[in-house]
């Protein structure tokens, strides 16, 4: 039965469709005979109690030269809509803050939102993964340089990165007694050389693996994909993220994947996560994506999988 679907995205005309699972997600919905609605950020309003928002009649088409097409943008009550899918990417501010609660009005009102409102402002893609400890590395999450540096001191090799990044952005690896970590603190930690940190840093220890790749698990409904996009670091570099040049290469889940999967998963449905991607580097959870999960793409790609058709399968049920 045909419906209509909203998606919030970033800016349609900046995204590379080989890789953008947003797309991915666009592409089927249309193929299912769902009207398409476009809106970006700004886009959103409440009118009383009302949630609002202008919406763009949208038609999208897999190539390159030229992949979608918008109506005029007229503002419209969202309770209108069947769906609304939140794929804005990170941060996590304020801003995006306020538009999930946009957006919980139109849940309320019986619109289905993926991912939910609430669970994305509860769950923050590092801090959520600390649910799971069995599943994780060593990690220490802090505002005060001197912790930060004995734990450095405690695991001899550690990661450090800020708590609402992306895309392998402000990430460094240091080893104990590197002479470039008071300045690294202070970056991250946005203070001063006494340890008087404004913000909240993630320290993980080193994980090896990651030279074999970091691993995203897409996760629908609770149930990992059966395979994972393993992003290969480049030569001389310890991120494996693809934006920071990482090689994206199709793995079959592993035992211990599938039990780090299974481990997560009933907080997934719990939560109304119904699309999330795991971080996965070695034996050791590290993240857990609720924003906007990526991978999809590559990963039909390399295996003739349709990943966005098993979501719309899974909310379709849901509406049945």
């Amino acid at each position: 039965m045909p419906r209509s679907v909203a998606v919030l995205m970033d800016p349609i005309a900046s995204i590379k469709i080989v890789k953008d699972t947003t797309f991915a997600l666009l592409l089927e919905a249309q193929r299912r005979g769902h009207a398409l609605h476009y809106m970006e950020q700004g886009d959103l309003a409440l009118r009383q109690e009302a949630p609002f928002a202008r919406l763009a009649p949208l038609s999208v088409r897999d190539d390159v030269n030229g992949w979608y097409l918008l109506g005029e943008p007229v503002w419209r009550d969202l309770r209108e809509m069947d769906l609304v899918l939140m794929r804005k990417d990170p941060p996590v501010d304020a801003e995006f803050v306020y538009d999930t609660m946009v957006l919980e009005r139109a849940q309320r009102a019986g619109v289905m939102v993926v991912n939910d409102p609430r669970a994305l402002r509860d769950c923050n893609e590092k801090l959520f993964a600390l649910d799971f400890p069995q599943c994780m590395a060593p990690t220490l999450v802090a505002r005060d340089a001197d912790e930060l540096k004995a734990f450095v001191a405690e695991h001899e090799e550690v990661v450090l990165k800020p708590l609402d990044g992306m895309g392998g952005r402000g990430i460094f690896r240091v080893r104990a007694g590197d002479p470039n970590l008071n300045v690294i603190l202070e970056t991250l930690l946005g203070g001063g050389p006494h340890g008087e940190g404004r913000r909240f840093t993630v320290a993980q220890r080193f994980i090896p693996q990651i030279q074999a790749g970091d691993k995203r698990i897409l996760m629908v409904d609770g149930e990992p994909v059966p395979y994972a996009l393993a992003r290969i670091p480049r030569e001389g570099e310890f991120r494996g993220n693809l934006a920071a040049g990482g090689r994206g290469v199709g793995v079959p889940l592993n035992e211990r994947d599938r039990w780090i999967a299974a481990e997560v998963g009933p907080a997934l449905r719990q939560r109304g996560l119904r699309f999330v991607g795991l971080d996965v580097i070695g034996d050791y959870l590290t993240e857990i994506n609720v924003t906007s999960p990526t991978c999809a793409r590559e990963l039909d790609a390399q295996y003739g999988l349709n990943i966005a058709g098993l979501l719309f399968d899974a909310l379709e049920r849901d509406r049945a």
